[in-house]
């Protein structure tokens, strides 16, 4: 691990008089990605912002719905009874992540910026755009068993690997930001990841600065609460990455979907949520036939490297056990 400066801050104006001017400064909050990655020597800061004491752990109503702070532990997240009650899905995504250890650390802010576990990125004896833009991508020719088959590009194939943000994107969240100039900003999760195109090297839209101050949840994605079914497939039942993962989500009214969502994990730079995919749901009654046609909407446009074909039946066959599960059909 490379020397680094280390840096405490208790509010808001040290934090940003911390990370102005010193583009090598990373936020340090539970440390369970970053530290990994600087022990493999792929991150580098300059200097580390400590802000495990700024207050923002609460976990609480809201006007719009229920405020997550960004420092909340995804355990204390994943079991708090507002988040059981109302958003089961995002509980069951959470649980379905990393280890009991891990999520006791692991925050909500950080869970959203933790980075691809492509083996690539990982082995600095390789090229990655990601880690070195222009190096290349070794992943592409290589062994990409584990890789993206959606809204991939020739300079990068890697997934996001998170389960949390998948259950966000289908739960309309939003991500509340307060950037180095004291403004905020609401950014629809939607939008916060990024494909990779010619810039892999950037995971997200925030900028050099921006701290996550909590993700928000609108009252009306709590309509989902009766029928919603987070699915991870993988290779081993704990501790391990998806191979595939799905995000379901329905609102039934008089026998009808009124609502859908659909959202795989671990196909995409960022989870994949498909509006073509919900679109065939809605105004349809539950039904196995019914969930087929969408699932294969959700991966048309599929393009599978070398060795993750199986990905499109995995995914396709994901998509139907996770949305039989929400309707409560199987």
């Amino acid at each position: 691990m490379r020397p680094f400066e280390y840096l405490r801050v208790a509010d808001a104006a040290a934090v940003s008089s911390a990370m102005v001017g010193v583009p090598g400064a990373k936020f340090l909050a539970g440390g369970s990605n970053l530290v990994d990655l600087m022990k493999e020597d792929v991150e580098r800061p300059t200097r580390l912002v400590d802000i495990r004491q700024l207050p923002l752990r609460q976990i609480q109503r809201s006007r719009a719905g229920l405020s997550l702070g960004a420092l909340a532990t995804n355990t204390e997240t994943a079991n708090h009874p507002l988040v059981r009650e109302n958003y089961p899905l995002l509980t069951q995504a959470i649980v379905a992540g990393a280890s009991g250890q891990l999520r006791n650390m692991a925050t909500n802010g950080g869970n959203l910026l933790q980075r691809t576990r492509c083996n690539y990125f990982y082995d600095t004896a390789t090229p990655c755009n990601k880690r070195e833009p222009g190096s290349g991508c070794g992943a592409r020719e290589g062994l990409n068993k584990i890789h993206a088959v959606l809204g991939w590009s020739e300079a990068c194939v890697a997934t996001y690997p998170g389960d949390m943000a998948n259950a966000l994107y289908a739960l309309d969240a939003s991500v509340r930001v307060r950037a180095t100039d004291g403004r905020e900003r609401l950014i629809p999760v939607i939008d916060f990841h990024r494909l990779p195109g010619d810039t892999p090297q950037r995971d997200n839209n925030l900028e050099h600065g921006d701290l996550i101050l909590a993700i928000e949840l609108p009252v009306a994605a709590a309509e989902f609460a009766k029928h919603s079914h987070y699915l991870k497939v993988r290779d081993r039942s704990s501790y391990a990455f998806a191979m595939v993962s799905v995000a379901a989500a329905l609102q039934l009214e008089g026998g009808t979907i009124r609502q859908a969502r659909v959202v795989l994990g671990s196909v995409a730079h960022k989870p994949w949520r498909s509006a073509e995919a919900e679109a065939a749901l809605v105004g349809q009654r539950p039904s196995e036939a019914i969930f087929a046609k969408a699932a294969q909407v959700a991966l048309t446009g599929a393009k599978p490297l070398a060795h993750n074909g199986y990905k499109v039946e995995l995914g396709q066959r994901s998509v139907v056990r996770a949305l039989m599960r929400a309707a409560q059909l199987g």
